[in-house]
């Protein structure tokens, strides 16, 4: 991972989301950043000091008038000190305070006063989101350019389900420290409402006998970040997982899956109302020809397994009389652009997505840089954290979408 330096002023308002702030604080830091947390009176109701102030390695800030604090880093220093002032979780409270100019306490007296950068993560209850108060408050920062992760769509603390929920502390640190490559269009935010989006993720297991089985090495991250964009770019998402160590992501039907055979049945079961179909997962391209039904036993000096072609489900989909806007992944460790062109083209995809694997590349990292290749056009991303990287892809493909589909 490149890590970069950055001096993150970390705002916690007083929601129910503040609890994951020592996570975000760890996060920050891992990517090298140096994180001053300030704490509204709300926000310590809902975490302590002391966890902060363990994770952070410096003081916490909470009060304007603390005579001690200010004389060694007082609310301008603080000010001057940001490279970027990031407010997780941002109430609705805080949102009014920001898009009217006030400033009561330490963390909107800093926001008045810094040059920086200012991002904020929303967390609230769904109709409180939704309201028409708050969502001009939204635009009203959104057009001084404040930055706006989020929120994401899921399960709340009320019990309820909606748009709302604070993105997690991992996103929301890669975005921070991704830079220029995480920025969010406001005009694309909800640029898939009202369409389906099939995404597949992860690798597949092909069993040799009860207990062993070909897989590969894929952690399924690039795939669930898509599915987390295509969501929060407001499409109904369908994710179909082979098997990961990744939480299961909220506000998507998700379908576990384990062989290349299962995830083909899965997906023609559920491609009928299908809009775009993203062919993410890492599928085992050969499964032995007959699977065992009781452990080998290790005797002989040499196994041989006879293989055979697992079923191509991006191909058949691909050939669907009505079929969905269809985009693959490529993972290649040579010739990247010629093989990433070449599947383009005989499976007959709108667009594929390539990307160099081997050591250090690609497979168990946080991070990714890909090539994009479309009839007419292709675009390169940098490596950035795969979140980020994942709302980048999904705009590109929203527009690709609606360019053929008008």
């Amino acid at each position: 991972m490149q890590i970069q330096t950055k001096n993150v002023f970390l705002g916690i308002s007083g929601g129910i989301a503040a609890y994951k702030t020592p996570e975000l604080v760890r996060r920050l830091r891992e990517r090298g950043a140096e994180v001053q947390v300030v704490l509204t009176r709300s926000a310590r109701e809902f975490v302590t000091e002391t966890s902060l102030q363990a994770v952070s390695g410096r003081p916490i800030r909470s009060n304007i008038w603390d005579k001690e604090a200010e004389a060694a880093m007082g609310h301008i220093e603080l000010a001057r000190w940001a490279d970027v002032v990031l407010i997780a979780p941002a109430t609705a409270e805080i949102l009014s305070r920001l898009a009217s100019g006030a400033a009561p306490d330490l963390l909107t007296t800093v926001c008045l006063a810094t040059e920086a950068e200012i991002v904020v993560a929303p967390a609230m209850n769904r109709v409180m989101w939704a309201n028409p108060a708050v969502q001009a408050n939204r635009r009203t920062l959104e057009d001084r350019g404040i930055r706006i992760l989020g929120p994401g769509v899921g399960s709340q603390a009320c019990g309820e389900e909606g748009a709302g929920r604070m993105l997690e502390p991992d996103d929301i640190a890669q975005r921070v420290m991704a830079g220029e490559l995480a920025e969010a269009d406001a005009g694309d935010a909800q640029i898939l409402a009202g369409k389906t989006v099939m995404v597949t993720a992860g690798p597949t297991r092909e069993a040799i006998d009860p207990v062993r089985y070909i897989t590969n090495r894929s952690s399924g991250k690039m795939g669930y970040s898509m599915a987390e964009a295509a969501r929060d770019a407001g499409a109904d998402v369908i994710l179909i997982s082979g098997p990961v160590s990744l939480s299961k992501p909220d506000g998507m039907k998700v379908i576990s899956i384990k062989s290349a055979d299962q995830l083909k049945a899965v997906a023609h079961d559920n491609i009928e109302a299908v809009d775009i179909f993203i062919a993410a997962a890492a599928v085992a391209d050969y499964r032995p020809k007959q699977v065992e039904h009781k452990k080998i036993k290790k005797s002989a000096d040499h196994l041989s397994l006879d293989l055979v072609k697992t079923p191509d489900t991006l191909a058949s989909v691909s050939a669907l009389p009505h079929r969905p806007f269809c985009v693959g992944f490529a993972a290649e460790t040579e010739k990247l652009e010629e093989y990433a062109r070449a599947k383009l083209a005989s499976k007959k995809l709108d667009i594929i997505i390539a990307n160099q694997v081997g050591a250090g590349l690609g497979f168990d990292s946080d991070e990714n840089a890909v090539e994009v290749f479309w009839q007419g056009g292709e675009k390169k991303f940098p490596t950035s954290a795969k979140s980020a990287l994942a709302v980048e892809l999904i705009k590109l493909i929203s527009k690709r979408y609606l360019s053929a589909t008008e």
